[in-house]
């Protein structure tokens, strides 16, 4: 832990926008994991949510939680009112970057560089008056250290603006659950990768 408050630093900068509403690319793992980080963000942002998850081990699985994703978004929001982009499975992506590693345990190397894989991808696209965010630190089993550090380190190379967060802080976790819950959303009991499966 390096005591880094990124919530309170993602609180001063949306306090900082006034009556601005930037636009705010924010990439998601899946729908239950973006309910409260939209809840907390929609107000303040033209928010256009990124599905980019190659980690997902199978193609079913992947189009389940892309299309609970969609439906979360339209019924929170309303049609069209938040766009959503969906790269499609891409596996090869995650393949690559897991090869030589598959037999390490959760949380560790491996699951760094999937964060980074997604998180540059988001990057990329991120506009250049904008923001860009991931939905990643709002699960307790999430590195949010590691995550605001790869986010920074983005921006700085791709030249655009990282938003920090910790979004399970403020009950921001159990939040989810609840509107979970309310939506009706179906809730994997597993990251997405098969080592995550399997572990």
């Amino acid at each position: 832990m390096n005591g880094n408050n990124y919530d309170r630093m993602m609180l001063e900068i949306i306090e900082g926008l006034g009556n601005e509403k930037p636009p705010l690319l924010l990439h998601s793992c899946c729908a239950p994991c973006s309910t409260r980080c939209v809840e907390e963000l929609f107000p303040h942002f033209h928010l256009t949510v990124l599905y980019y998850n190659p980690n997902i081990d199978t193609d079913e699985e992947y189009e389940k939680r892309a299309a609970e994703e969609r439906r979360f978004l339209t019924e929170y929001a309303g049609e069209g009112r938040i766009r959503f982009i969906d790269l499609g499975h891409r596996k090869e992506d995650f393949i690559k970057i897991a090869a030589g590693r598959e037999d390490l345990p959760e949380g560790g190397a491996r699951c760094f560089d999937c964060y980074r894989l997604r998180l540059e991808e988001a990057a990329k696209r991120c506009e250049k008056d904008g923001y860009f965010a991931t939905t990643l630190t709002l699960s307790p089993l999430k590195n949010a250290d590691v995550l605001n550090a790869i986010g920074f380190e983005l921006a700085e190379k791709y030249g655009v603006k990282y938003l920090p967060s910790d979004f399970k802080k403020r009950g921001g976790y159990l939040r989810s659950c609840e509107m979970s819950k309310e939506y009706g959303l179906y809730r994997q009991d597993y990251c997405g990768c098969a080592y995550s499966k399997r572990d």
